[in-house]
């Protein structure tokens, strides 16, 4: 057990949405599916702000989400990307064990979570390489730049609790994705990066992209504020929807970004922070070709949802938006810029590789995280869940 650990367990209780709000704040970042707003937006699970109280102090915070099991009044309780904790310096158990009698007192069968704890980082050269390989086919078949010892610590305490790591899946869980890439807005010291610090690390193609774009006379702008996001939230859906219908996914409806818009600017207008959430788009001779959402919390910046016209492709406009996204990430103090997930394959023949590659010409880092982990609180149920799920 660490040596500031606490020597007794945390308590845990609900809180209210402003003492949730506040207490995400206070820290230098926390995943926006943490935050109060996000409750909001998943309006088909049942939400709930707890707080972890070293006796009156509140050490930390979760949005607990409650999706019900078909034909009985029982829960799957899902913390997604939390909870929020000093994960570094906590004895697990002395958090995990009153946060799972706390839900299964509120009728839950079974609690996910997914510890924001970094387990290893690979390097952009070495994902590259990587796909150039024939032997290589996952990122867990390469040596990792580095791997956080704290990470470790954590999932061996989580097998110790008995959790049981999970694959992240759609579906009831919605789950979250394990890898993700993300381009250091910092040195290892914390110094900031400036915008030619952040250039020189992208490749070639990029930077001459990027160039491009400017040349070809592609102009991005944000939106300032809540209902100038909201007004350009139709032109984004349309070109949303024209990418879904290209690339072969299912797109989610206009209302959920509204409300998606509408709860995460709430939660950044209560703390202060105007940009919580903003739509970028590129344009070129008054044409949308690009299209995005970003969000940030303290000091991570998020790319959210991207959009771009088959229409136009040589203006390189979506290397313009995420140009544009990553100077305001800067400008506003970001430590990290996260393109979030990929998957773990580096097979070249993958269809998924594709999309691995746009973001590694950022010169940024593949990262794995914890994963998502569950605590089966009700046996019997908890396995029923299973075989339904093992059924979608």
């Amino acid at each position: 057990m660490p040596a500031d650990s606490p020597r007794a367990p945390l308590q845990v209780r609900e809180i209210d949405e402003a003492t949730h709000r506040d207490h995400v704040a206070s820290r230098p970042s926390a995943s926006f599916l943490q935050t109060p707003g996000w409750g909001r937006v998943k309006a088909e699970w049942r939400r709930e702000s707890v707080g972890f109280f070293d006796g009156d102090t509140l050490v930390g915070a979760a949005l607990v989400l409650y999706r019900q099991l078909p034909k009985v009044k029982r829960y799957l309780a899902y913390v997604p990307e939390g909870p929020v904790l000093d994960w570094a310096d906590l004895d697990l158990a002395d958090a995990l064990v009153p946060l799972a009698a706390h839900v299964k007192a509120r009728g839950a069968f079974g609690l996910r979570i997914g510890p924001p704890v970094v387990t290893a980082r690979w390097s952009a050269q070495q994902v590259k390489d990587g796909i150039a390989d024939d032997g290589v086919r996952r990122l867990g078949d390469l040596a990792p730049l580095e791997r956080d010892p704290a990470g470790a610590r954590v999932l061996t305490q989580l097998r110790e609790l008995g959790w049981r790591q999970q694959v992240a899946e759609g579906g009831f869980a919605a789950g979250q994705p394990q890898f993700v890439f993300q381009v250091p807005l910092v040195d290892a010291d914390g110094t900031p990066k400036t915008e030619d610090d952040v250039l020189k690390g992208m490749n070639q193609l990029w930077r001459r992209n990027i160039k491009k774009a400017a040349k070809e006379g592609v102009e991005v702008t944000a939106s300032q504020g809540r209902e100038d996001a909201l007004a350009r939230l139709e032109d984004f859906h349309a070109l949303y929807v024209h990418t879904a219908q290209r690339d072969h996914f299912t797109p989610r409806p206009l209302p959920y970004f509204r409300t998606m818009v509408e709860a995460l600017a709430a939660d950044g207008e209560a703390v202060g922070q105007a940009d919580r959430i903003r739509l970028y788009e590129a344009r070129h001779e008054g044409d949308l070709v690009a299209a995005t959402i970003a969000i940030r919390v303290g000091t991570h910046s998020w790319y959210s949802y991207g959009a771009s016209s088959t229409d136009k492709r040589e203006v390189r406009g979506s290397n313009a938006v995420q140009w544009a996204m990553v100077r305001d990430a800067l400008a506003a103090g970001a430590h990290v810029y996260d393109l979030r997930g990929i998957t773990d394959t580096l097979d070249a023949e993958d269809s998924h590789v594709g999309l691995i590659q746009f973001k590694v010409g950022t010169g940024g880092q593949a990262v794995e995280y914890a994963g998502e982990w569950d605590l089966p609180l009700n046996r019997p149920l908890y396995k029923a869940f299973e075989l339904y799920m093992a059924r979608r």
